[in-house]
């Protein structure tokens, strides 16, 4: 493999001899070719055994500074920021498809993880220390693992953990509200006349990872019609108060773990029953009950 890497700082014949020097005796360089005039080298090596982040810290050892002619190489590193970025919350990701496709089996399943309060911090953090690793693999493995190899590489570190922090962002703010909703769809048992209610939740969880757990709970009670979650941690209930009520709602097992506090009660928002005639109505005016 040819590559062609820029030289800065070379100022006579004795920069050449001493940069091909130096770059002939590392481990895959088949040849190298510095021109003083255009301030680059040709390197020919094989990356099998070498690597072109190797012969460029070498360069720069010898006090030149060195940028690479290959944008195909930026692009490489770019890609791979953002999949170390993606790759801790394959899982996630996963769950949440499944989830959409089959809410109850996949949330038995979660359940046990999901009823810890630091799940979703512990998944954080095991994210951000995927990315660490990869980081610090991708640096020791190009011989920069230090301060200048991270100035060198920010642009790679920048976006190893940028892509982290928003993959988490988008998980917790978008993601799991949508899925929190979309588990919690309107049911299709019918209310009885006149019996709509609604009940307003605040649930101490700690982050709207756990949203989708409590919409899902929520749908477990005979008579919950619809479950509306919003942001950080309100979730608005409508029942069938014919066949539940607002003390059996708070005794689900997952409020002893996240516990829940009524904001709002709003009774009767079903359809009103008809009329029913009053005894004038039926019996006739007083005149003809004169008759």
């Amino acid at each position: 493999m040819e590559k062609i890497i820029k030289i800065e700082g070379m100022h006579c014949k004795n920069c050449v001899r001493s940069i091909e020097k130096k770059i002939s005796t590392l481990k895959g360089v088949k040849s190298v070719k510095v021109n003083l005039l255009e301030n680059n080298a040709i390197v020919d090596f094989d990356p099998k055994v070498g690597s072109l982040e190797q012969i460029q810290t070498e360069i720069e050892n010898l006090g030149y500074p060195t940028e690479l002619n290959s944008k195909e190489k930026k692009s490489n590193n770019l890609l791979k920021g953002l999949a170390y970025g993606i790759v801790p919350h394959i899982g996630c990701i996963g769950f949440i498809v499944g989830s959409v496709l089959g809410v109850s089996i996949l949330m038995q399943f979660f359940r046990p993880l999901l009823m810890s309060r630091y799940f979703f911090y512990g998944l954080v953090a095991l994210s951000l220390g995927f990315a660490t690793v990869s980081v610090v693999l991708y640096l020791k493995n190009n011989d920069l693992l230090s301060i200048r190899g991270l100035e060198r590489k920010w642009k790679y570190v920048s976006i190893t953990y940028g892509s982290t922090v928003g993959v988490n962002l988008a998980l917790f703010l978008i993601v799991f509200p949508m899925l929190a909703n979309v588990s919690a769809a309107t049911g299709g048992d019918q209310l009885t006349v006149g019996s709509a209610e609604f009940i307003t939740l605040s649930v101490d969880i700690p982050c709207s990872g756990h949203a989708p757990l409590i919409s899902n709970e929520l749908k477990t009670i005979v008579g919950v019609q619809e479950v509306k979650y919003s942001t950080p941690n309100i979730f608005t209930v409508r029942y069938d108060s014919g066949r539940t009520d607002k003390s059996e709602i708070l005794k689900l097992a997952v409020f002893r773990e996240y516990p829940a506090k009524i904001l709002n009660e709003t009774p009767s928002q079903g359809v009103s029953p008809p009329n029913t005639p009053n005894e004038s109505s039926t019996s006739g005016c007083a005149c003809c009950r004169g008759n």
